[in-house]
C-alpha cells in the first residue's frame, strides 16, 4: 500500500470528491483524520472506510476557523503522530450558472473569499508543522476554470486561479524544507453532477438541454469523456504517496484532456 503508515487530514470529507478521497486513502493504507462542519456527513464515510477494514477518525472542524484548525491538527499529532498529508476539498458555495453581469458582487466574491480564507487556514498550519520536521505533502482541488475561458462559472474559476497561485507560492516557500505542494485539476466527474447542479444551470442559461450541454463538455475532451470520481481519488493517492516525491509547485492534470500543458 502506497500511503501504509502516513497520517491524512482530510477537509470537506463529506463532499462528493471529499468522500471519495477519503476513502482511497485510507483503502491505500493511511490513517484519516476527517474534517467537517457537517460531522453527519463524515460519521457515513468513517464508517464505510472502518467496514472495509481502513483506520479513520471524525472532527467537526470549520476550515476557516484558525483555532479550530490548530486546535484538532495538535489533537491529531498527540493521539496518532505527526500529519504527513493535509488535503482540503471543501466546498466553497459558488454561485454557477449566472451571468457575470447579471451577478451581485457578494455571489461573485463568496467563493474567492471562503476558498482563500480556508486553503491558506488549512495549508499555512500543515506547512508550519512539515516544514518544522521536513517532510509532508500539501494537498487540493481545483477545475478547469483556472486555464480555460469558461461561461457562467461566477467567481469559481476565479477561485480556482487564487488557490492555485497561492499554492505555487507556498511551494516555493517550503520547498527546501522537503515539504511538497500540489494540487489535482479536474474536469467534473459524472457520478458528482447529480449532486451538484452547476451543469444543469450552465445548460439552462447557454439555451440547452443538460444532455446537450454535458456532450459539448464532454466533446472538449481529448479522451472524449470526463474524469471518473474513482481516477480523481487515485491520481491524489499518487499524489499523496512517495511515488510522487519530485512533484511539487503545479497541478496534476485529471481533465482527460479538456486541458492540455
Amino acid at each position: 500500500m502506497l500511503l501504509s503508515g502516513k497520517n491524512a487530514v482530510v477537509y470537506g470529507a463529506g463532499g462528493s470528491i471529499g468522500r471519495r478521497v477519503a476513502t482511497a486513502l485510507a483503502r491505500d493504507g493511511a490513517t484519516v483524520h476527517l474534517c467537517g462542519r457537517n460531522t453527519g456527513a463524515i460519521q457515513s464515510v468513517a464508517d464505510g472506510i472502518r467496514a472495509a477494514g481502513g483506520t479513520a477518525t471524525v472532527s467537526a472542524v470549520d476550515a476557516l476557523d484558525g483555532d479550530a484548525v490548530r486546535n484538532h491538527a495538535d489533537e491529531t499529532e498527540a493521539s496518532a503522530g505527526l500529519i504527513d498529508i493535509s488535503f482540503n476539498l471543501i466546498g466553497v458555495a459558488d454561485d454557477q450558472g449566472t451571468a457575470l453581469i447579471k451577478m451581485s458582487k457578494a455571489d461573485f466574491l463568496r467563493p474567492i473569499t471562503i476558498g482563500a480564507e480556508a486553503h491558506f487556514t488549512t495549508a499555512t498550519e500543515a506547512a508550519r508543522r512539515m516544514a518544522a520536521r521536513g517532510a509532508g505533502v500539501i494537498l487540493a482541488l481545483t477545475a478547469t476554470p483556472s486555464r480555460l475561458a469558461l461561461p457562467l462559472v461566477g467567481g469559481f474559476g476565479a477561485y480556482c486561479c487564487a488557490i492555485e497561485g497561492f499554492y505555487r507560492g507556498l511551494a516555493a516557500e517550503i520547498g527546501t524544507a522537503g515539504v511538497r505542494v500540489t494540487w489535482l485539476r479536474s474536469a467534473g466527474s459524472p457520478e458528482t453532477f447529480s449532486d451538484d447542479v452547476a451543469a444543469n444551470e450552465h445548460g439552462d442559461q447557454a439555451g440547452l438541454a443538460h444532455s446537450d450541454y454535458l456532450e459539448q463538455m464532454r466533446n472538449a475532451t481529448l479522451l472524449k469523456r470526463f474524469p471518473r470520481a474513482n481516477e480523481v481519488a487515485e491520481a491524489a493517492v499518487l499524489a499523496a504517496s512517495d511515488r510522487a516525491s519530485a512533484i511539487t509547485g503545479s497541478a496534476i492534470n485529471v481533465t482527460c484532456g479538456q486541458i492540455v500543458d
